[in-house]
């Protein structure tokens, strides 16, 4: 994993920018799957959960942050993190994906259209020196879990999301409705009225 010390112009999810200044986290994981392109969905959820078990236990009260598919880390309607990740395909096969983790651990910089918090603002505390080694060791055992079958994986990150039930957009208010769980192939699922509908893409609001 490559990590910064701070990053002026980073690059967020639909292009959006990022900043995270001294004391906050920033790094990258290469990863060499080499697995379907299919399958590259479930990359996201794991980067999410692993992110999310190593900074759970920093916080005075368990549970205080929960994932948004599929991969914020959010503290009610505030986002802590997120994660972007790049890949590539050959021959219909990931060779190489790099997992973007940004993290506002020391305090919260702005962004335009949404509300952020740091781990220090929900009495939390931990150092980047610390997130890199924890984040892979975590990283690494979802990739073996996978390997395996994603059903784990998939029962693992809802009960780190927030609960069926919670309304939600997608991009920007187009579409609304209920969150409904993710699907076999870890897909959000978006109950509109008698309808379900798996969703692979989209960015997904808290309402």
């Amino acid at each position: 994993m490559v990590v910064a010390a701070r990053q002026t112009a980073g690059r967020g999810r639909a292009g959006r920018a990022w900043e995270s200044p001294a004391g906050n986290f920033c790094g990258s994981a290469l990863l060499r799957p080499r697995v379907p392109a299919g399958q590259g969905g479930w990359f996201a959820l794991l980067a999410g959960l692993a992110l999310i078990e190593v900074l759970d236990p920093a916080l005075p009260a368990p549970g205080a942050v929960m994932l948004k598919w599929p991969n914020d880390l959010m503290a009610g309607a505030a986002k802590l993190a997120g994660i972007l990740l790049d890949a590539t395909i050959e021959n219909g096969m990931i060779t190489a994906m790099i997992v973007g983790v940004g993290v506002n651990l020391a305090e919260a910089p702005p962004v335009p259209g949404r509300v952020t918090t740091s781990l220090a603002a929900l009495g939390g505390a931990m150092t980047p020196e610390a997130l890199a080694p924890a984040f892979c060791a975590r990283l690494d055992h979802w990739l073996d879990v996978l390997a395996s079958g994603a059903a784990p994986l998939r029962a693992a990150w809802m009960c780190r999301a927030h609960p069926e039930g919670t309304a939600i957009t997608v991009d920007g208010g187009r579409r609304s409705g209920i969150y409904a769980g993710l699907d076999d192939d870890g897909a959000l699922l978006l109950r509109e009225g008698d309808r379900v509908t798996a969703l692979r893409g989209g960015d997904v609001a808290l309402i």
